[in-house]
């Protein structure tokens, strides 16, 4: 069946300060101290814990990043659905916490708040769900 309605336009972010301070490897400790609004900093946090094997660590920071996107996208015109497209490198912050959300739960036993996580992030753009899984 074919949706009649228009899909809402894609919702980009603005360029998040702390991508260039991560990708000049000061610490995202630091980086997240600077920046506490930016999801990139905290799914750093997220992953390196997540590596590290502190999967509640992991969860806590995954969880601030996406918080901190969805105040983002609100601000950019996001109601709630379309698009948040992975090509946009602004974006990847708030869908890497997505998706480390999803994992981290997955690591404490919350498989329904994990497969909510991981659907939300193919919701998004089926090819950050792709790029993120792989």
């Amino acid at each position: 069946m074919q949706n009649l309605l228009p899909e809402p336009p894609a919702t980009l972010l603005p360029t998040d300060p702390a991508t260039a301070d991560l990708a000049a490897d000061l610490d995202p400790v630091t980086v997240a101290a600077n920046h506490p609004a930016s999801s990139a900093a905290w799914a750093a946090l997220a992953a390196r814990a997540l590596t590290n094997g502190e999967a509640v660590a992991g969860y806590a920071f995954a969880r601030t990043g996406y918080h901190r996107g969805l105040d983002q996208l609100r601000k950019a015109g996001w109601r709630g659905s379309g698009p948040v497209p992975w090509s946009h490198e602004p974006n990847r912050g708030f869908l890497r916490c997505l998706h480390l959300l999803a994992v981290a739960a997955d690591a404490i036993g919350e498989a329904d708040e994990a497969a909510r996580c991981a659907q939300f992030v193919r919701d998004c753009d089926p090819a950050a769900a792709d790029a993120l899984a792989g």
